[in-house]
Parts: structure tokens; C-alpha cells; sequence
């Protein structure tokens, strides 16, 4: 019984997961596989599927993992190709998420807009906040970051808000943040902050739409629950 040559073993497997995914698309890989794939780009001649599992198992999970910035990769041991062939599928999946946002109308298309939020946001190990502003028929004009803080904390300024609508000419605004606990439901500051903001917004004319609050445990709008 001949013993198989290794290299030609990878080679067969890197060809039936290639196989796979162009056949069946993203759904017919899992997770690692996903991981392992990105990663045997990268690093063509070395097995990267235990790579991929020890990643994921770091990580928590593919979101966190693709989410994650370039020092942490690079302390998890990653080359800079590696990090590279992550970022590049993180950079791919966000552009096409943020397009399905792009021009159409933001409330007629929340689901998009959330899932979008999500990927951006929901696996961040700081809190930070963006603010989106929107024309007079609630289309994006533009999507900014506008805080990073600390692990449980980022600040949002209502006078540079003011001031940066002013000079958008925004109509509208939607406030965003995430929890890196997890946890998505809105704190008290959370809720006075969103008051401010709509009591020095609304003599100008500029409406406060709502105040999403991203965790990895899903979302919470501040104007679903009825606290503004």
C-alpha cells in the first residue's frame, strides 16, 4: 500500500474545498473553512486548516476574528499576509453591505442598514460611534466615525454633532454606538444623550431619526422601545 505524498494530499483538499465553494457558495464552507481558505492564499504552502480552528476558537467566532485590528492579528501570531487575506475579506464584505444602503432610502431599507451596523460595529472590543446623516429624502450623505473610547465608553459631542450636520446640511441624523459587552440595551446615558441631542437639533430644523445602541447579541433602537 503506497503511503500519500502530503503535499499532494493538500493540494487535493485545498481543491475540493475550491470545488466546493464555487459550487455551493459561501454556505458550503464552514466556518474554518472559510478561514482556512483566506488563510492558504496567503501561506500556499503550509496546512492551514488547525490555523483556522485555533483562530475561530481564540476568537469567538468568524465576525470577531475578521473584525479584529492588525496588532491583535499580529499577536495572534499572524503574518502580515495573513492579516492581509483577513482584511481584504472583511474590506469586500463591508462595501458590499454598505451598498446595499447606498441610495435608497434609509428607513425603507432598516434591515440592510442594521446589518451593515453590525458587521461594522458589533465584535469591536471598544465602544465607538458613528453618526450617519441623511438628505431630505433620508438617503446616506455620509457615515462617520466619530469616537473611540474605552472598553465600556466613547464619546459623542453634541456641539460637534451640531456644528458637522450644519455643514452636511443634513436633514436627519441617526446615532449609533456599540456595547462591547454584548449586551445592546441602552443605558441611562445613552437615553439623556439622545435627548440632548434631539432638544438642540430641533430648532435647526434636523431631525434626531433614532439612537442605535450594536452588540453581539443583536440590536436595540431607541425609538422602537419608545424612549424618545
Amino acid at each position: 500500500m503506497s503511503e500519500i505524498d502530503p503535499a499532494q494530499d493538500a493540494s487535493g483538499h485545498r481543491a475540493r474545498l475550491r470545488g466546493r465553494l464555487i459550487a455551493g457558495g459561501a454556505e458550503a464552507l464552514l466556518d474554518h473553512e472559510l478561514i482556512e481558505y483566506l488563510l492558504m492564499l496567503a501561506i500556499p504552502r503550509r496546512d492551514t486548516k488547525p490555523m483556522a480552528r485555533g483562530l475561530l476558537a481564540e476568537f469567538g467566532s468568524l465576525g470577531a476574528l475578521l473584525t479584529a485590528d492588525a496588532p491583535t492579528l499580529a499577536r495572534a501570531g499572524l503574518s502580515e499576509g495573513a492579516i492581509g487575506a483577513l482584511k481584504i475579506a472583511q474590506a469586500a464584505a463591508l462595501r458590499l453591505l454598505k451598498s446595499e444602503v447606498a441610495n435608497r432610502p434609509v428607513l425603507a431599507s432598516w434591515t440592510a442598514l442594521t446589518d451593515y451596523l453590525h458587521a461594522v460595529m458589533a465584535h469591536r472590543m471598544t465602544e465607538s460611534a458613528r453618526v450617519l446623516h441623511l438628505n431630505t429624502r433620508n438617503l446616506l450623505i455620509r457615515d462617520e466615525l466619530v469616537s473611540e473610547g474605552s472598553i465600556d465608553q466613547a464619546a459623542i459631542h453634541v456641539r460637534e454633532v451640531v456644528r458637522r450636520a450644519l455643514e452636511l446640511g443634513s436633514a436627519a441624523i441617526i446615532l449609533v454606538h456599540n456595547h462591547p459587552s454584548g449586551d445592546p440595551s441602552p443605558s441611562r446615558q445613552d437615553i439623556a444623550l439622545t435627548r440632548e441631542m434631539i432638544a438642540a437639533l430641533k430648532p435647526l430644523g434636523i431631525q434626531v431619526h433614532d439612537h442605535v445602541v450594536i452588540g453581539a447579541n443583536g440590536h436595540a433602537s431607541l425609538k422602537s422601545l419608545g424612549l424618545i
